[in-house]
């Protein structure tokens, strides 16, 4: 489902689930302009993805925000941001609670480098870009989101052994997310759903609860 910048806005303005204000749009337009700038000289997103990015990166990062519970947890980590997608988007959403934390983790230093100047630019005080390995000290977040991060039974692992404490992943998954699952929930004590995604009609979103 392809759909135009104007429809995308209009989706992030009027539904019940997201209910971005005027100033969030144009926080994430200025995110946007200088993603597009930057992808020029340094590979942030696909070149192909570029003129769909509203739809394919901005609402597919946003449909997530429906299943995060801001009023009862105070932080989310976002592994292998890359370009920030979807924790740029996130932070934007929730930059005026500033009780919530957005945690980005990511070990290219260019992208690294473009997510301190967005943040700087910006002026979202709520997020914090870690430039080390992740698993180099335990994660201590309520919620960890995981888009083109890593193979599932690889996320499953670091959930089960980095993580502090008791907390709630999101993984975006493609076409393949029920083979995926299958394969990899053999064993799996947590409970988790697979939910349709918004934003293609083959991908998915795996919600799992895992409290140990």
């Amino acid at each position: 489902m392809n759909l135009s910048e104007s429809k995308v806005k209009s989706k992030l303005i009027l539904s019940k689930n997201l209910n971005f204000n005027d100033k969030k749009i144009k926080l994430i337009e200025l995110f946007v302009q200088d993603l597009l700038n930057y992808n020029q000289k340094y590979n942030l997103i696909s070149k192909t993805s570029e003129k769909d990015i509203w739809n394919r990166h901005v609402l597919d990062s946003a449909q997530l925000i429906k299943y995060i519970d801001h009023k009862s947890f105070n932080s989310i980590a976002d592994l292998g941001t890359g370009g920030g997608f979807p924790g740029i988007i996130l932070s934007i959403y929730y930059s005026d609670i500033l009780t919530f934390h957005v945690k980005l983790y990511e070990k290219s230093k260019v992208k690294v480098n473009f997510i301190k100047t967005v943040i700087d630019k910006l002026s979202i005080k709520n997020v914090y870009i870690y430039d080390n390995d992740y698993q180099s000290h335990i994660l201590d977040t309520d919620y960890v989101v995981c888009r083109a991060f890593k193979k599932l039974p690889e996320i499953l692992r670091i959930s089960r052994e980095t993580l502090k404490k008791p907390h709630k992943l999101i993984v975006m998954l493609g076409k393949s997310a029920q083979d995926e699952l299958n394969k990899a929930s053999k064993g799996m004590i947590y409970k988790y759903k697979l939910v349709p995604s918004i934003t293609e009609s083959d991908s998915k979103i795996l919600l799992v609860n895992a409290t140990k």
